[in-house]
């Protein structure tokens, strides 16, 4: 396993790591998610990745006891909560969900409990709130850091600017700033860690655990004849996912990129992260497996990152062609 930093922080993370969006609790029960989890740590991944919304709490609780029942030494692993959406669902209160102090402060509480941990090593403001202002959650992070609740803080899937000004925020007060952000960034989805992000990670710094790396499985190439039974596209509920990626572009895209990856002796999927991992403002890339035999094939790709040579990089690019222009300086 490789270890990254995460940004300009002392924390290293695993640069394949594990999360349990979807599949916790809807796709796998606990016998499932013990033996991935177990993969996963026997091959040096450091950080779980978990979050409120997640199966609305189920996917900490069912994540706490794996944790609970694997009595693995706290220091060497990494745990994380998201708080945004809240976890009632339809029952959410005034104040059960967004990024005000009240919500992060319960909301911490809460994963807490479930993960059955007594701190949380990262936690992020799911999305940005734009009814909280910005100096109200630098605060409330900054507070549940002294606390010792948790030990780093971050956002995900904020603007630039957004992430910029809560560096102002806590540079102007002496508060601890965000260290990282958790983006969605795979060979399809871009904008950000290829464009946006570029003047924060030259400036102030920043540690990013990117979610989606396979674009949520359609980047392994297993859509290519179609959608199979049980898969993350194919689940009750998940018709949006679904409308979002499948398409006949992308379809023949991932083809493209399935010829290549077969003449490198590499799984479609382990290219496709590798090329995520290949960004070296990538602390991170989450792996979301649902079957034992899918993470082994996953964790190739830190093997698979050798082969991506520039000329094969640019062999990518000319398949894709979706390369973020950036602005003339």
């Amino acid at each position: 396993m490789e270890y990254r930093r995460l940004g300009k922080s002392g924390l290293q993370v695993s640069a394949l790591s594990f999360g349990s969006w979807v599949s916790f609790s809807k796709q796998i029960n606990d016998k499932i998610a013990e033996e991935l989890m177990g993969i996963a740590y026997d091959n040096g991944i450091n950080f779980f990745d978990n979050a409120e919304v997640y199966a609305l709490g189920e996917s900490e609780k069912m994540m706490g006891r794996v944790l609970k029942k694997k009595k693995w030494d706290r220091t060497s692993y990494i745990v994380s909560s998201k708080a945004f959406w809240g976890w009632r669902g339809k029952d959410n209160k005034p104040n059960q969900t967004g990024c005000s102090r009240k919500h992060l402060i319960e909301a911490c509480n809460e994963a807490m409990k479930r993960l059955q941990v007594d701190y949380l090593d990262l936690y992020f403001c799911h999305r940005p709130d734009k009814q909280t202002p910005i100096e109200e959650t630098v605060w409330a992070m900054n507070h549940l850091i002294q606390q010792g609740k948790i030990l780093y803080w971050g956002t995900s899937e904020w603007s630039a600017v957004e992430i910029m000004e809560a560096h102002r925020v806590a540079a102007d007060y002496r508060l601890i700033a965000p260290t990282m952000e958790q983006p969605q960034y795979n060979m399809f989805e871009r904008g950000k860690m290829d464009k946006d992000y570029l003047d924060i990670f030259r400036t102030v710094g920043m540690g990013t655990t990117i979610w989606s790396p396979l674009a949520s499985g359609l980047l392994s190439g297993k859509y290519n004849e179609g959608i199979p039974k049980n898969s993350r596209f194919g689940l009750e509920g998940f018709d949006w996912l679904k409308d979002r990626w499948i398409s006949d572009d992308k379809i023949k895209k991932v083809i493209k990129l399935s010829e290549l990856s077969k003449k490198l002796g590499i799984s479609t999927a382990a290219l496709s992260i590798a090329w995520c991992l290949k960004n070296t403002n990538v602390s991170t890339a989450i792996l979301g497996a649902t079957k034992k035999q899918q993470l082994l094939d996953n964790l190739k790709s830190l093997e698979a990152l050798p082969k991506l040579t520039p000329e094969v990089m640019e062999k990518i690019e000319s398949i894709m062609k979706n390369k973020p222009a950036l602005p003339d300086h």
